[in-house]
C-alpha cells in the first residue's frame, strides 16, 4: 500500500543525492555533471492483464553522466592544459589506464608529467632530430638535455641586385674597400662546435646581368683567411705551441724561457702563413710578403730572439692582420633579361662553368677546435636583378649553436615544444587522447578520471585535433560543466517532490488508520 510513496521518496532522495554531488563539484575542473533519469513500476498479473494496475512506483533506471563542454579558463600554468571538443587525456597510474578531462598537468622530479594524483600523462616522445615517433602512448618524460650544435652546411642569399648598378670604381675587388664592390650581405653560420662565425658575401657587377660573388670569414677574405688558418693544421706550429705551454707551466716559471718559446712560436707560426700565401689560390705579392715579414720583426724589435709579453694567440692576431692575398671569387651570378637566375648560361660559362651552390669554403681562425674549413653550400634561391634598389631580401642558414633549454610551449595539436636559449625550438614530444563510441558507458573512477568498460567501447587512440579528438589550449582548464542556476532549481523540484511523496504516505496512513476504525 505505501510502495508508490516509499518509492518516490527515495528516487526524490537519490535526485537530491545526484544534484548535491553536482553542486559539490561545480569548482572542480574537468568535471562532467551527471542526472538522475527514472523509470515506472508496474507489477504483472497472474493472467498478464495489467491494464488496470495504477503502477507500484518509480525506480532509478540510470545516472547519467553529462559529457557536454565546460568553460574553459585560463590560468599561470603552462602545463595546465584544456580540451575544445572531444576526446580525454589518456594517464596511467600503476600499470592500470584510465582516462580524464582535467588537464592541470605538472612535472615530478624525472620530468615526467603528473597530475595532483600521481596519474602519468601518455603521448608520444620525439626522437634527437626532433621528430615525434608515434607507436604505443608512453609516459611523457621529457628529454631537458642541451640542444647540440648543428654545423652550417647550407645558406641562401635572396638579394635584388639592382640593374642600374654600375660597375665599380675601384678594380680589384677588396673587401676592405667598399668603392671596390656594389654590394654586402653578413649571416652568422655556426662550426661543428656550434661557435658563431660571420660569413659575408660581396656583390661586384662586372657586365651587364654579370656579378661576381666574393665572401669573408670572420671579416677577413676567404683566401687570405685561409693563408692565417694554415698554422692551423701546421705540425712545426702545433709543436711551438706545445713547447711554449711548458714553459709557461714550468715551476718555477722562468720569464726568460718564456719569452724564448714565444719567440720561436711566432718564427713557426711567420714561416706557415709565408708559406702558404704562395700556394695556389693564395698569390701573394713580395710587397704583401714584406709586410708579413715587417709584422713579424715587430714582434722583437729588438732582435733578441725574445718577445715577453705576448702569448701565441696575441701573435697570431698581429700576423694575421699583416698578411693579405689577392682575392678570389667565389664564382658568378648571370641573370636573363627578364632578371631571374640564369643557371643555362651559367653552365656554358668559358675557361670555368658556374653551377649552383657555390660550395664555399670559409677558414676558421683563430682554431676553435672545431672541423675545418667550414664548408658551406650556397643557394641564391629567389635572387633577381630588377630595376628597383639593390636590396637583401633575407638570409637563411641551417646551423645553430648550442642552446639550454628554458621553457615549454604547447600547441593545439598537443606538441610540446621546447624553447631553447639559441632562440631554436624543438619538439619534445606530442600528448596522446582517446575516445569512445559511447562515453556515457565509461565507469568513474573519482579524482576526475574514468575507465573504459564494455559499455564504453575499446578506446581510440591518437592524437588531438585528429578525427574525433578535440583542440587542446595550453595555460588553461577545462571548469565543470555544472549550472550551478539550474542545479538549484532542480534542488527546489526535488524538495517539493520528496513533500509530495511524504504525503502521499501519509495518506495512506490517514486511510489505513480509518479502515482500522471500522471494527
Amino acid at each position: 500500500m505505501f510502495q508508490q510513496g516509499l518509492s518516490g521518496l527515495n528516487a526524490a532522495s537519490k535526485s537530491l543525492d545526484v544534484i548535491g554531488n553536482n553542486i559539490a563539484n561545480a569548482s572542480t575542473v574537468g568535471f562532467k555533471g551527471s542526472q538522475a533519469q527514472f523509470a515506472d513500476l508496474y507489477a504483472n498479473s497472474l493472467n498478464g492483464v495489467s491494464g488496470n494496475n495504477p503502477g507500484i512506483g518509480v525506480m532509478t533506471s540510470k545516472l547519467a553522466q553529462q559529457f557536454s563542454q565546460g568553460n574553459i579558463e585560463t590560468s599561470n600554468n603552462p602545463l595546465d592544459i584544456s580540451i575544445n571538443g572531444g576526446g580525454f587525456f589518456r594517464e596511467v597510474v600503476n600499470g592500470a589506464v584510465q582516462y580524464s578531462r582535467n588537464g592541470q598537468f605538472h612535472e615530478d622530479n624525472t620530468h615526467t608529467l603528473v597530475n595532483a594524483q600521481g596519474a602519468v600523462l601518455t603521448g608520444y616522445l620525439s626522437n634527437a632530430a626532433g621528430v615525434i615517433q608515434l607507436g604505443a602512448p608512453v609516459p611523457l618524460t621529457l628529454d631537458k638535455s642541451d640542444l647540440t650544435p648543428v654545423q652550417t652546411t647550407t645558406a641562401n642569399f635572396q638579394l635584388n641586385l639592382s640593374s642600374a648598378e654600375k660597375v665599380p670604381a675601384t678594380i680589384p675587388f677588396d673587401a676592405g674597400d667598399p668603392t671596390s664592390y656594389n654590394k654586402q650581405t653578413v649571416l652568422n653560420v655556426y662550426d661543428s662546435l656550434g661557435t658563431s662565425h660571420i660569413m659575408t658575401t660581396y656583390y661586384v657587377k662586372t657586365d651587364a646581368n654579370t656579378w661576381d660573388v666574393y665572401a669573408a670569414a670572420d671579416n677577413k677574405e676567404i683566401i687570405s683567411g685561409s693563408v692565417a688558418a694554415a698554422i692551423n693544421i701546421d705540425p712545426n706550429v702545433k709543436t711551438a705551441r706545445t713547447a711554449y705551454n711548458d714553459a709557461v707551466r714550468a715551476t718555477p716559471p722562468d720569464p726568460a724561457a718564456i719569452a724564448g718559446a714565444a719567440f720561436v712560436y711566432a718564427q713557426a707560426a711567420h714561416d706557415s702563413m709565408a708559406a702558404a700565401a704562395v700556394v695556389p689560390p693564395a698569390a701573394a705579392s713580395p710587397a704583401q710578403l714584406a709586410a708579413l715579414d715587417a709584422a713579424f720583426t715587430a714582434l722583437d724589435p729588438t732582435g733578441s730572439n725574445s718577445i715577453t709579453g705576448m702569448t701565441p694567440d696575441q701573435i697570431n692576431a698581429k700576423l694575421a692582420a699583416a698578411i693579405t692575398v689577392p682575392a678570389v671569387k667565389a664564382g658568378t651570378l648571370l641573370f636573363s633579361k627578364t632578371g631571374v637566375l640564369d643557371p643555362e648560361a651559367m653552365a656554358l660559362m668559358v675557361p670555368t662553368p658556374q653551377t649552383l651552390p657555390f660550395n664555399i669554403q670559409l677558414p676558421i681562425f683563430p682554431d676553435t677546435g672545431s672541423q675545418q674549413p667550414l664548408t658551406v653550400a650556397t643557394t641564391f634561391d629567389k635572387t633577381t636583378q630588377y630595376g628597383s634598389v639593390t636590396n637583401d631580401l633575407g638570409s637563411v642558414q641551417n646551423g645553430y649553436s648550442a642552446g639550454s633549454w628554458q621553457r615549454y610551449a604547447i600547441d593545439a595539436n598537443g606538441v610540446i615544444l621546447g624553447q631553447y636559449s639559441n632562440g631554436k625550438a624543438r619538439p619534445m614530444g606530442q600528448i596522446a587522447m582517446a575516445n569512445f563510441a559511447s562515453v556515457d558507458g565509461l565507469t568513474p573512477l573519482g579524482n576526475n578520471a574514468w575507465a573504459e568498460s564494455s559499455a564504453s567501447g575499446t578506446p581510440q587512440v591518437g592524437v588531438p585535433n585528429a578525427g574525433s579528438m578535440g583542440s587542446l589550449r595550453a595555460s588553461s582548464v577545462e571548469v565543470s560543466n555544472v549550472d550551478l542556476t539550474a542545479e538549484l532549481v532542480n534542488m527546489i523540484t526535488a524538495q517539493r517532490v520528496y513533500q509530495a511523496n511524504a504525503q502521499t504516505i501519509k495518506t495512506e496512513d490517514s486511510v489505513l488508520q480509518t479502515l482500522v476504525n471500522l471494527r
